[in-house]
């Protein structure tokens, strides 16, 4: 499955429409980071990878614009650890702004 996925700044959620639902990841922009806060997968589309897939791409987005995340989201933790090639787009975890 191949989602397109969109950038809501405004709203502040990577999103993607999957027959008529909405998978969305909820975000806090920090500086050049975006600390991923909650990934929601409506059940009609739960055992589907659905959420798999939004956080692939919403990754894939971040780093292809040279910033960075915060996996605060467990789901985005669990994510980071089977695929470690997006370990180097973790933000590292500095005190200040």
């Amino acid at each position: 499955m191949s989602l397109e996925i969109r950038n809501d700044e405004k709203n502040r959620k990577f999103y993607a429409d999957v027959e008529g639902h909405e998978a969305v990841i909820e975000y806090v922009r920090m500086g050049d980071a975006y600390n991923l806060l909650h990934t929601f997968v409506p059940e009609e589309l739960r055992g589907r990878h659905v959420g798999e897939e939004l956080v692939r791409g919403t990754l894939d987005q971040i780093k292809a614009q040279g910033a960075t995340f915060l996996p605060s989201c467990p789901f985005v933790q669990a994510f980071v650890k089977r695929h470690p090639e997006y370990q180097e787009a973790v933000a590292s975890h500095t005190s200040g702004s």
